[in-house]
């Protein structure tokens, strides 16, 4: 009997320490979910970016856009009308127009017969010509802009000084758009109006009055040059 009392003691002893044993080796499923299967937010944390980080990385924004691929305000601005209108050199009666001479250095006098400081300012661009010698990428254009004279006379007045360059006679409608874009100053021909228009076709007005071929060279050289 007694010795049934010690074997039952024994079996019941090695019954606990089976019992300990499994539970610190074998983990409820519950435990082990917890310690292995990390939660769906915590996957996003750390793998995972947020649409607005994506769209930061791979998406420029729109000024980026605009400084990027869309050309200057400037450069999209159009000529001038007074550009396209026909006007004709009346040396030898054929039509032109300023965008036929895209690409080369245009200097501009508006001007009138009647006009002794015009006359004076046209010695200095004949001046400016002797200095430069023949140049096909350089053009000089008299624009008279006195409504009343006429191709005739104006051929006449160029001839007779010895002013070899384009002479044509503005339109209404050419005289106008000129005092729109530079001035009414434009069309006051004794203060010497002149501009330069370059290769790209922007124009540059001169300062007033008489401007010597020195000044005049100072001034068209650079964008003869490709410096301006």
């Amino acid at each position: 009997m007694k010795t049934k009392q010690i074997l039952s003691s024994v079996i019941l002893a090695a019954a606990f320490l089976i019992a300990a044993c499994g539970g610190s080796s074998a983990p409820t499923k519950e435990a082990m979910m917890e310690k292995e299967a990390p939660t769906a937010e915590a996957m996003m944390d750390k793998s995972t970016p947020t649409v607005e980080a994506m769209m930061d990385k791979v998406t420029p924004t729109a000024d980026a856009m605009m400084s990027k691929e869309t050309p200057a305000a400037d450069a999209m601005m159009e000529a001038p009308a007074w550009y396209s209108a026909s006007l004709t050199n009346v040396s030898t009666g054929q039509a032109f127009t300023i965008n036929d001479f895209k690409g080369k250095v245009v200097l501009v006098e508006t001007m009138a017969m009647w006009c002794p400081t015009c006359k004076k300012q046209q010695a200095q661009v004949k001046a400016l010509h002797e200095l430069l010698g023949e140049r096909d990428d350089f053009v000089s254009i008299g624009l008279d802009i006195d409504l009343n004279e006429n191709a005739a006379d104006l051929k006449g007045y160029a001839e007779g000084n010895g002013f070899d360059w384009l002479y044509a006679v503005a339109t209404a409608d050419v005289a106008q758009d000129i005092s729109k874009q530079y001035g009414d100053q434009f069309l006051n021909p004794p203060s010497t109006p002149m501009l330069v228009i370059d290769r790209k076709g922007e124009s540059h007005p001169l300062p007033f009055g008489i401007k010597s071929a020195d000044e005049l060279l100072q001034f068209v050289q650079p964008f003869l040059d490709g410096s301006m």
